[in-house]
């Protein structure tokens, strides 16, 4: 019955479902995974590279955490030439925005604005819907830190703590478990992300050749800071919070 509706985005099957997109978020389930984390002081993000071949070459740019302006940063899963599309889109509006009012965008109506695109491409015929979902780690004046996710569908909502991406249910059931609702630092946060991809990562050993790791908080001078790790800070982080423990309780 299924394949009667699901060559076209626009048409809906009689359960009232649009397979095109269902499809696209089956293809987020199969990707590297993406995590993170909010603070009282901050926002963390990790995500998961994967490593195709040992003689690919390691780029210094990351791959699946990405700044979009001075207030804001996000993590994809997914295609990541969809994921680059959008991210463009997303930095061009927050351009336009402190263009026009001289501020910088706040954090909700960025992720609006790229949802609306999402939406779009899954509405009108001859387009297919990104197949790439985001977390959006970002600070404003109204709200101060806060975390979005958004999927192709073109809803987002607002989280805590979430993950996407391959595993992603095994690593929502750990943070369900330990995440603290107060008094959560950025350090308790990088902990509990170390602790969450070393449980539910397919790989037998963790490196810095396939994670990767930013924080968005506040510096010393009162503004918004995007710290990614370069890879000797995440084999340091690993070391520090002892991920071999992880994984051997884990089996």
């Amino acid at each position: 019955m299924a394949r009667r509706y699901d060559s076209r985005t626009t048409i809906f099957s009689p359960e009232g479902r649009l397979y095109q997109v269902e499809y696209a978020m089956e293809a987020i389930s199969h990707a590297g995974t993406a995590l993170g984390i909010l603070a009282d002081d901050g926002i963390v993000l990790a995500a998961e590279k994967k490593v195709t071949s040992k003689l690919l070459e390691q780029s210094a740019s990351a791959e699946k955490v990405y700044v979009l302006n001075d207030t804001m940063a996000c993590a994809v899963a997914g295609i990541t030439a969809d994921a680059n599309t959008l991210i463009t889109y997303a930095r061009q509006q927050a351009q336009q925005y402190l263009y026009t009012y001289s501020e910088e965008i706040p954090a909700e109506l960025l992720v609006q604005r790229m949802c609306d695109l999402k939406q779009g491409y899954t509405q009108y015929g001859g387009l297919r819907p990104f197949g790439v979902s985001f977390l959006y780690a970002g600070w404003d004046s109204h709200f101060g830190f806060q975390l979005y996710h958004s999927d192709p569908s073109g809803n987002y909502s607002g989280w805590k703590a979430t993950c996407i991406g391959a595993n992603s249910s095994n690593a929502q059931s750990i943070l369900k478990q330990d995440y603290k609702e107060t008094g959560i630092t950025l350090a308790n946060a990088k902990s509990l992300a170390v602790k969450v991809l070393a449980k539910t990562m397919d790989s037998t050993t963790l490196g810095s050749d396939k994670l990767e790791f930013a924080t968005v908080s506040k510096g010393n001078d009162g503004k918004i800071a995007f710290h990614l790790f370069s890879a000797e800070e995440i084999d340091q982080l690993l070391k520090d919070e002892n991920v071999a423990q992880f994984q051997e309780e884990d089996s």
